[in-house]
């Protein structure tokens, strides 16, 4: 996304010079961070402590690295145009398998609920 921002012009202005796309590839940046974090998080605890009790973790990353993953590449696909729709880059392939990434272990809900009940359980 950043390569092809620096080299695409559009209204006289390549496209990392406006506004929305930095907001994007710093956004992108923040997300991707997000998710490595949560991800060393639920390794480091099934590790220490075991999978029962990164239970909660596994289940955050379930939902999060692949929806983040379809966000930032959606992205990138709007930079890059029209190209980002064809097979000249590997972007459309990169969605279609995150996008299935998602349903993989589970639909989102699933994983959310099971979050949700264990967040409840830490107050009942």
């Amino acid at each position: 996304m950043c390569k092809r921002a620096t080299k695409r012009v559009a209204f006289g202005r390549t496209l990392a010079e406006q506004g929305v796309t930095r907001e994007r590839i710093a956004e992108a940046r923040c997300m991707i961070d997000q998710a490595r974090l949560l991800t060393l998080k639920a390794a480091w605890m099934m590790d220490m402590a075991g999978n029962k009790s990164a239970k909660s973790e596994i289940a955050m990353i379930k939902v999060v690295a692949p929806t983040m993953a379809c966000q930032v590449i959606d992205w990138a696909m709007q930079v890059h145009g029209g190209a980002g729709m064809s097979q000249d880059t590997p972007l459309a392939y990169f969605y279609t398998l995150s996008r299935t990434l998602r349903y993989a272990d589970g639909p989102d809900e699933v994983h959310r609920n099971a979050i949700a009940k264990l967040e409840i359980g830490k107050y009942a």
